[in-house]
């Protein structure tokens, strides 16, 4: 098994804001936060001499032996005269705003755009990030100090999510650079890091429609035959062979036929989570992702994502919702339970009426994957099967286009 150093390495510290809130609040968290506050109030350059003055400390113990305590005397001094300073160094009146996208696909860069008016008190000023999680990477050189304006800052996240991130800061710093005065803060910011799609030129789904009573609101119309939905008034730009001579002959007035698509094809999506390999998983996300951006991009609504045991309704394609929003869904995908095809099946039933087709995203081709793909056609919803075995995993890996 493959250990996760950089996981182990925060293994202590929290991954979500919440829980990083409930740790500070906690008893050992307050026990930590003279410590906390004191790593805060140095700069990068006075936490390396901290650091070198507690060697030089270690080394002076002996003052009888060795004068290595003159330097421990000189060092502290400059320390703890830069922190006292820099009590006196406030910058109120100065704001933070942080510009970031909404969401990054994995292994993108996310760049942060900090903001600083500052106020009228205000010298040289050094912008910070937050702490990263386990997962996140400051890349490039850290900014330098400025007045005002803006700075561009930017990391790296190596694991799908929500990553709500705490404030970043600013500080005025002391003339030697060793200490930051009372800072101010931004916002906490959240960035969703979501999976990249796979590329697929074909699926094997059915394209055959199914009646929706009424069509679907706000749905974009295909070349498919409309019913006549209705009569309504003449606006600019509608095509004249649907204007309605009765009526415009009864009102005086010009009006049009409204027509109604009532035959869609409407997908589900079933990604199955069951599995111990953490590569096959992420090859099946990808997959998912890849499968309704193809369907979103044609014809078809794409009306439920069933991840594991889990139902989620959306409705994806044809102007009506985004890629995005199964993009955030997906980026939150785990390890699920076993697959249970008569449980799944009986969660599913109620949806189904409305289904013209589904598709299993399997990470095995055994029998329970098959039963469930009978059952669904059982109830007279078309299913077909994707199974992600060793090749699709490695095509998904090379970025290679894959095709059933």
């Amino acid at each position: 098994m493959k250990i996760d150093f950089a996981r182990l390495n925060h293994i202590l510290i929290p991954k979500t804001k919440d829980g990083r809130d409930r740790f500070r609040a906690s008893l050992l968290g307050r026990l930590l936060t003279p410590i906390g506050r004191l790593y805060s109030a140095l700069t990068e350059e006075g936490r390396t001499l901290f650091l070198v003055t507690a060697i030089v400390g270690a080394i002076s113990v002996d003052v009888n032996g060795a004068s290595a305590y003159w330097f421990f005397a000189i060092l502290s001094g400059l320390l703890f005269g830069s922190l006292v300073a820099a009590r006196g160094l406030s910058i109120q009146g100065t704001t933070l705003t942080i510009d970031v996208p909404r969401r990054v696909t994995l292994g993108e860069e996310v760049v942060f755009s900090v903001l600083c008016r500052p106020g009228k008190r205000s010298g040289p000023l050094r912008i910070r990030g937050p702490f990263l999680p386990w997962d996140g990477t400051w890349l490039g050189d850290l900014p330098g100090e400025i007045r005002e304006g803006s700075v561009t800052m930017r990391a790296k996240f190596v694991a799908r999510g929500l990553h709500h991130l705490d404030p970043f800061t600013a500080a005025a710093v002391t003339p030697l650079g060793l200490a930051n005065g009372p800072r101010v803060s931004s916002d906490a910011v959240k960035v969703w890091v979501v999976p990249k799609p796979a590329k697929i030129a074909r699926l094997p789904v059915a394209t055959a429609t199914r009646h929706q009573p009424g069509g679907v609101a706000l749905a974009s119309k295909s070349g498919e035959s409309m019913d006549l939905h209705g009569v309504r008034p003449y606006r600019p730009g509608d095509p004249v062979r649907d204007l309605h001579a009765r009526t415009w002959a009864r009102t005086g007035q010009p009006a049009v036929r409204e027509y109604q698509q009532e035959y869609f094809q409407r997908v589900g999506v079933v990604l199955d989570t069951d599995t111990d390999d953490p590569d096959r998983l992420e090859a099946a996300i990808r997959i998912a992702a890849g499968v309704i951006a193809k369907l979103s991009r044609g014809e078809a609504l794409v009306d439920m994502l069933v991840v594991g045991d889990k139902v989620h309704e959306l409705t994806v394609g044809r102007s009506l919702g985004t890629l995005d929003q199964a993009l955030e869904l997906l980026s939150t995908v785990e390890r699920g339970p076993k697959l249970d095809s008569a449980a799944l099946v009986g969660r599913l039933t109620p949806h189904l009426v409305q289904l013209s087709s589904m598709i299993v995203i399997a990470l095995r081709g055994d029998e329970e994957r098959k039963a469930l793909e009978k059952r669904i056609r059982d109830r007279g919803v078309a299913c077909t099967a994707i199974v992600v075995d060793d090749d699709a995993v490695r095509a998904v890996e090379r970025e290679e286009t894959l095709s059933w």
